[in-house]
C-alpha cells in the first residue's frame, strides 16, 4: 500500500443506459487536470434532551455527489464532454468530422465516472451523473481547460477498478489559448483582454425521500449562456452595441489548431451599458458581462471538428 499521488491518478466515464446503473463497458479513460467529485453526508447534531450535558450520538443527514471537473480543451476528449452538456450532436463528414451541439435538449445523457488511485488503491465510482455547467477562460496564453459541473446521483468505493478490461483512451492535440478568437459577424474583436464562457443546463435535482438518502435524478431547467469579456477601450464601438439595445451576434468563440476546432456560436447577445472608469494613467478597460438569448432559436451551437467519428 503506498500513498496516492494526483499524476498517477486516473479517470474512467461512460454513458449510462439506464440512470444510476453503471454500464458493464464501453469506458473511456480520460484526461483531465483535477477533479473534487465526491460524495458527502453532513453530521446533524444531536437535539435530544434529559440525557445531560454531554449529548448523544449525532445522525447523518442526506447525500450529495457534486463536483467539478477540469479537463484539457482538446480535439480528442473534450467532444466527449460536449455531448455530456449538450446531448448527442450532428456528425458529418469523413475525417475530419464536424459534430454540432445545440443546447436545448429536453433530455440530457447520464454518466459513470470512476476516479482511481491505484497507489493505495481504491476506486470510486460517481453514477448517475449529469453535467450541469461548463466554464472556459479565454486569456492571452496559458493552458486551455474547461471546468465541468457535475451533479451524480452518489458515490461507490471499491478497492480494484470496476471497469472490465483496459478501456481505450481518448485524447488529441491540445488547443492553445494563444489560438482563441470572438468574431462579431464574422469580424474579429479586437483588443480583447481576457473572456469567459459560461453555458448552465440549470439542474433542478429530484429530491425525493429515499432509505439511501440520495436524489432521484435531475431535471433539465432553463439554458443559460453568458461571456464575460474584458476590453482596451479604444473606440465607441462597443458601447454604442450596448446602448442601443438590439442583440450582437457572437457568431465565433473559439479556437483551432491544423485542421481541428471547438467554436462555440451566440447569435443573439445583449450587451450592458457599462462603467467606463479611469483609475490611473494606464489604459482604460471596460468590463462587459452579457447575456445570450435564445428568442430566436437556440442560446449556443458549438461546432466541434475533429478525427473522432463517434463522441
Amino acid at each position: 500500500m503506498g500513498f496516492a499521488m494526483g499524476i498517477n491518478s486516473v479517470m474512467h466515464v461512460a454513458q449510462e443506459t439506464t440512470y444510476g446503473v453503471t454500464p458493464a463497458g464501453g469506458f473511456l479513460k480520460l484526461p483531465f487536470v483535477s477533479s473534487d467529485l465526491s460524495e458527502e453526508r453532513p453530521l446533524l447534531e444531536d437535539d435530544l434532551l434529559g440525557f445531560g450535558r454531554e449529548g448523544l450520538d449525532p445522525s447523518y443527514d442526506v447525500a450529495t455527489d457534486n463536483g467539478d471537473i477540469v479537463v484539457p480543451v482538446d480535439s480528442g476528449a473534450f467532444s466527449f464532454w460536449m455531448k455530456a452538456m449538450f446531448g448527442a450532436p450532428v456528425t458529418s463528414g469523413t475525417g475530419p468530422y464536424t459534430h454540432i451541439f445545440e443546447s436545448g435538449k429536453s433530455a440530457l445523457p447520464s454518466h459513470s465516472i470512476e476516479i482511481g488511485h491505484p497507489d493505495v488503491p481504491a476506486y470510486s465510482v460517481h453514477y448517475g451523473a449529469y453535467a450541469n455547467q461548463m466554464r472556459i477562460a479565454m486569456a492571452r496564453g496559458g493552458m486551455l481547460n474547461a471546468t465541468i459541473s457535475m451533479i451524480a446521483q452518489g458515490e461507490s468505493q471499491f478497492t480494484t477498478t470496476s471497469v472490465a478490461g483496459t478501456p481505450s483512451s481518448r485524447f488529441g492535440g491540445r488547443f492553445a489559448q494563444a489560438t482563441g478568437v470572438i468574431k462579431r459577424d464574422g469580424v474579429a474583436l479586437g483588443n480583447i483582454v481576457s473572456a469567459d464562457i459560461a453555458i448552465s443546463n440549470g439542474l433542478d435535482p429530484i429530491e425525493v425521500i429515499r432509505n439511501d438518502g440520495r436524489i432521484g435524478g435531475a431535471v433539465p431547467g432553463v439554458v443559460q449562456a453568458s461571456i464575460r469579456f474584458t476590453a482596451r477601450f479604444d473606440s465607441l464601438d462597443l458601447m454604442n452595441a450596448a446602448t442601443n439595445g438590439a442583440p450582437v451576434n457572437l457568431d465565433e468563440v473559439g479556437w483551432e489548431r491544423t485542421t481541428n476546432s471547438v467554436k462555440f456560436s451566440f447569435p443573439r447577445v445583449f450587451m450592458p451599458r457599462v462603467k467606463r472608469s479611469v483609475s490611473g494613467p494606464n489604459g482604460i478597460t471596460q468590463d462587459f458581462n452579457c447575456q445570450a438569448s435564445g428568442a430566436t432559436g437556440h442560446k449556443v451551437t458549438a461546432t466541434v471538428v475533429s478525427n473522432i467519428a463517434t463522441v
